[in-house]
């Protein structure tokens, strides 16, 4: 009888370990309060804020970082400044960064004597979303004692200087954060900071030099290597070609070519279009296509012909295009044009919206043509968009031929096409509205048109109309609460659920944040049950960015007809975080990407919903018209 029960005891303490373990909205409570934080009630919320079970009031106050209304600010601050539990007091720190305002800088500052590590790692960057540039010292004056604490720091004047508070102080300890006895968080900040913020680095130009080139960590030295743009070109170009030569990490190298961008064009930029990787040989080319002024064209005829992928030789031809003239150029690119697949055929529609003179001329016609007679999506959007380019360029032609196309295209009906057209028709510099009288087709287009699905293409109508109407700009129109979570499904999803995407490049396995971000997750895995994401292509790479996805026209411009809302949490953006894309706040439906390298400008203003858990390898090889083959929930034995 012992060994049979011993057996039993062993049998169930396996089957325990090995069954998934059920997310958090069991309880009833918890969903009510992911439910207000979903419908933006701030009312209702509020209570929550009060409850004596310590879990509530902490979700209640995570809460209010995704609703972001200032008339919680009061209580939240009170909160941070009170409350025992100091996982209640770090979730008010983050909310109160979230909503900003005097409210919440009145009760971060004296937050800055918790004695909580955590706690006031959240508060010194929640202060660095929040303070005014009068109470920036705040921050400088400020002395860590510990990792954690330098870490939110770090963060902290990261966010100063993105916002243009940093003054020489920040600059001075940031170039210290820098440093190898730093730990990867603190040095990680310091290295984006002088990335993005808007600083002169002239003092420290030798530290952010060892760090593109020494730090440990790749993630620290590719934003080191992409802040070299700022410093002279004299001093930085012998640096960006010895990490062009030996560094290993592909993401450096983009960011490299990419720090070349401000300088004018030089060997090394060309050197590289024969890099091993294809996002070197991609970010080459772009620099080469918007820096083109400075370049000969022998140079580029001799580099044309030897590119082999289809969007770097595309990005060559639309450098060309902008260099000195070659009336061949349009001709070479249409009849490069008959081959390929779609993706292949718009980055070459994306080139010939560089066009100008003779090719002007012979590009203006075969892209009408397009935008007019193709039923692909991703053809007819990026027709447009070449379309307002060179008419941008050309200004207003004197025998109206973009007013006929412009107005042919929007009577077409085609959503992403009326907004690209509509925003250049705004354009006062293109002059339209003394040459368009009767504007009535916009108002014909916008019956066409509804909320949520065309969002990205009611705004610039909308402005459109009112730029002929002669109104001022109108305010942006705001998704309404239109998709509610579906709790059933909701308590159904793991706590640590995978979705396993195979694609044609290889398999990326996901692994969903239920707890943290509910109505997003719900969302994906609804969409991934209907098998929507099955075939989708990938239409957006950028390298050492992001790829993204879901979208159900392939082009970036398609959705569903209803919108979910933003769910912003504390956690970064780092090298394979899944996130959902968004044209603003509460917009997010079916498009989602998944991030090259770590991404602090995202942090906090885009739902990061999932992490990839394997499979980077693939993430880092798709490229735009790739596709995903199946989405499928990962059954845990």
């Amino acid at each position: 009888m012992r060994i049979v029960f011993l057996l039993i005891c062993v049998a169930l303490i396996t089957l325990s370990c090995s069954t998934p373990e059920p997310n958090k909205f069991s309880d009833s409570i918890l969903i009510q309060i992911a439910d207000l934080q979903d419908r933006r009630s701030t009312d209702s919320l509020l209570q929550f804020l009060y409850s004596e079970n310590t879990l509530y009031r902490k979700e209640a106050a995570f809460a209010f970082a995704s609703v972001q209304d200032s008339l919680a600010s009061n209580v939240l601050g009170t909160l941070l400044l009170e409350d025992e539990d100091p996982e209640v007091r770090k979730a008010a720190a983050f909310a109160l960064g979230q909503t900003g305002g005097y409210v919440a800088v009145n009760a971060l500052i004296p937050s800055l004597q918790d004695k909580d590590k955590y706690v006031l790692g959240e508060v010194l960057e929640a202060l660095g979303k929040s303070v005014k540039k009068s109470d920036v010292s705040a921050l400088t004056n400020y002395f860590s004692t510990d990792s954690l604490t330098e870490e939110g720091l770090s963060w902290g004047f990261y966010r100063i200087g993105v916002r243009g508070y940093a003054d020489s102080i920040v600059v001075k300890k940031m170039a210290t954060f820098l440093e190898s006895g730093h730990s990867f968080q603190t040095r990680l900040g310091a290295a984006h900071f002088f990335l993005r913020a808007k600083v002169d680095v002239k003092k420290f130009e030798d530290e952010i030099i060892r760090s593109a080139k020494e730090d440990k960590s790749a993630e620290v030295r590719m934003a080191s290597t992409n802040a070299l743009r700022k410093m002279a070109e004299q001093k930085v170009i012998p640096v960006l070609e010895e990490i062009l030569k030996n560094e290993s990490d592909y993401r450096v190298r983009v960011n490299a070519v990419r720090a070349c961008s401000l300088f004018p064009l030089n060997e090394i930029v060309f050197a590289a279009l024969k890099d091993a990787s294809l996002s070197v040989k991609i970010a080459a080319s772009e620099v080469i296509l918007n820096g083109i002024a400075k370049t000969p064209f022998k140079r580029l005829d001799e580099e044309i012909p030897a590119a082999e992928n289809i969007r770097v030789k595309a990005n060559l031809y639309g450098a060309l295009l902008r260099s000195i003239p070659y009336d061949s150029a349009a001709s070479e690119i249409i009849k490069l044009y008959t081959k390929g697949d779609n993706y292949s055929r718009a980055h070459l529609i994306n080139a010939l919206g560089y066009a100008k003179g003779k090719n002007a001329e012979e590009a203006i016609s075969f892209l009408a043509e397009e935008l007019a007679d193709s039923q692909e999506f991703v053809i007819k959007s990026s027709a447009a968009q070449s379309l307002v380019s060179i008419n941008k360029t050309l200004g207003m032609d004197k025998e109206n031929r973009f007013v006929e196309i412009y107005k042919s295209a929007i009577l077409d009906g085609d959503a992403a096409v009326i907004g690209i057209v509509a925003s250049a028709l705004s354009d006062e510099a293109l002059g339209y509205k003394e040459r368009i009288r009767d504007f009535s087709f916009l108002t014909i287009a916008k019956g066409k048109l509804s909320l949520p699905k065309d969002y990205e293409s009611l705004q610039p109508l909308d402005e459109a109309i009112a730029y002929f109407e002669g109104r001022e700009k109108p305010v942006p129109s705001k998704n309404k609460f239109n998709h509610p979570i579906n709790w059933q499904l909701g308590k159904t999803i793991k706590k640590d659920q995978k979705v396993l995407i195979k694609t044609n490049k290889g398999d990326i396995l996901l692994r969903l944040l239920v707890e943290e971000t509910p109505g997003s997750v719900v969302n994906f895995v609804d969409l991934v049950q209907r098998k929507y994401f099955d075939g989708r292509f990938f239409h957006r790479v950028v390298p050492n960015f992001v790829i993204q996805t879901g979208c159900n026209r392939g082009d970036g411009f398609g959705s569903e007809n209803y919108s979910i809302r933003s769910e912003f949490g504390a956690r970064r953006y780092r090298t394979g975080s899944v996130g959902m894309a968004s044209a603003g706040k509460d917009t997010e439906g079916t498009q989602w990407f998944i991030t090259h390298s770590p991404t602090p400008h995202l942090d906090g203003g885009y739902t990061l919903f999932a992490e990839t858990i394997s499979g980077m390898d693939v993430v880092d090889s798709i490229e735009v018209g790739d596709h995903i083959i199946s989405a499928s929930l990962v059954e845990e034995k």
